[in-house]
């Protein structure tokens, strides 16, 4: 079976394929098979569920492309993270992807902490825009999002036709629980974001996320306004 893309998505395929290809490893062996290394790219956040993956990409593609969107808001620890997570797999070629527009030139155009006053536009500058350049020129891209996760997500498949980017979006741990995420991350001592011991369960940009005292862990996430996605995951 030959590779899937955005223009030849044929829906028989696609259930061959996941026929064929019955779990997360599955998937992934899949994809890295298929897709060659120009043509595919995992878009990590270097959440709990990013660390999950980059070990498992690094067991099937030691020199796979991952990239981070760097809004240049982030938490020290996740920019110590990712020093370490460098560290310990020198063979990935893990890139930070910045916005056009740094935070100077931003607050010059639309006024400063644009997070607060329109945080849809300031996810579509400093993630939105960065992930399409990102993808320009692939077929598909890698995700770590969960059907767990929210409602958002519950309809989310192994392999999607990505609708926003014009791509097709694997997603390797639609069936994790976030128990089987950190029972993975402990078996195999990897390090995370310190941040996950302080009930930060999801971590973005620092100015929009908050600890969780509650059940739901992404609601720590833009937590004084009605938006839930950054918008890297909805039409």
């Amino acid at each position: 079976m030959g590779a899937i893309t955005y223009e030849s998505w044929n829906e028989e395929s696609v259930s061959k394929i996941k026929e064929s290809n019955k779990d997360y490893y599955d998937i992934l062996k899949w994809a890295y098979q298929t897709y060659s290394s120009e043509d595919i790219v995992y878009a990590c956040s270097f959440g709990a569920e990013g660390i999950v993956l980059i070990d498992l990409i690094s067991k099937i593609k030691r020199d796979a492309r991952i990239v981070f969107l760097d809004t240049e808001l982030h938490f020290k620890e996740t920019y110590e993270l990712i020093d370490k997570i460098k560290e310990k797999y020198p063979t990935l070629k893990i890139e930070l992807k910045k916005p056009a527009l740094n935070l100077e030139e931003q607050a010059k155009q639309h006024g400063d902490e644009l997070w607060k006053k329109n945080p849809n536009l300031c996810c579509h500058i400093r993630k939105i825009e960065p992930l399409h350049e990102v993808l320009t020129g692939t077929k598909a891209w890698i995700s770590g999002l969960r059907r767990e996760q929210g409602p958002t997500r519950k309809n989310t498949e192994y392999l999607n036709k990505d609708e926003k980017f014009k791509n097709i979006k694997i997603c390797p741990l639609i069936h994790w629980t976030w128990d089987d995420v950190w029972t993975y991350i402990k078996l195999n001592n990897l390090p995370y974001n310190e941040l996950h011991d302080k009930n930060y369960p999801s971590i973005g940009c620092a100015p929009c996320t908050n600890q969780v005292l509650n059940g739901d862990l992404r609601s720590g996430r833009w937590a004084n306004s009605n938006k839930t996605e950054c918008g890297l995951h909805v039409k």
